[in-house]
């Protein structure tokens, strides 16, 4: 997903605001999908692409703040840029308490925008990813008997294998035989390795 061509949604109730900034952010080679309302925009969304979403604030029906609560809501991970005429300090508080990847002001410089929109492609790019690898070892964790997800767990702690055969009251070739399966089943080379996969699946 994350090795897709990038999408960026433009929502902003100004509809010649939306055909201009569709219009630059096109001039540079980028797909844009525009929408006159929050209510559209949640409608017709789907991340399967790598992209960012630019935001005006205040629109009838759904504001920009509160379509951001809802995405946060649905843990979707695209980036928000809000570009506002309308914005202050407690607006552009808010915004990046919830997360906002930046807040600029209309008129904005448009090669300023457009080096944030690439940004926030690369941002989203790592988060596509990054979650496409949690996804990728909860299926390989899903593989593990329970003792076998108990030694992946003390694995991470840092205990040897003699260590972790006391801690669960077997024999150390019996911890060492569910260590290389949860080691095979993980896809990892060595203890330390199973244990960096570990941490990211707890993280």
């Amino acid at each position: 997903m994350s090795e897709k061509p990038p999408l960026i949604h433009v929502v902003d109730d100004d509809e010649a605001m939306r055909k201009s900034l569709c219009w630059l952010i096109g001039s540079v080679g980028l797909e844009t999908r525009d929408y006159a309302s929050a209510d559209a925009f949640c409608a017709a969304f789907s991340e399967d692409r790598p992209g960012c979403l630019i935001l005006d604030v205040r629109m009838p029906g759904l504001s920009g703040l509160d379509l951001q609560e809802t995405l946060n809501r649905l843990s979707a991970r695209i980036p928000v840029i809000f570009l506002t005429g309308h914005g202050d300090v407690p607006m552009a508080a808010r915004a990046f308490k919830a997360g906002a990847f930046d807040f600029l002001q209309k008129p904005c410089n448009d090669q300023i925008l457009l080096d944030r929109i690439n940004d926030a492609i690369a941002e989203h790019r790592r988060r596509l990813a990054e979650s496409a690898m949690r996804e990728e070892l909860a299926a390989r964790a899903g593989a593990l008997t329970s003792r076998e997800r108990q030694v992946a767990e003390l694995v991470s702690l840092g205990l040897s294998t003699k260590e972790i055969a006391a801690q669960l009251g077997i024999s150390s070739k019996t911890a060492e035989i569910h260590r290389h399966n949860a080691l095979a089943k993980m896809q990892a080379d060595t203890s330390a390795e199973l244990a960096s996969l570990w941490t990211r699946l707890e993280n």
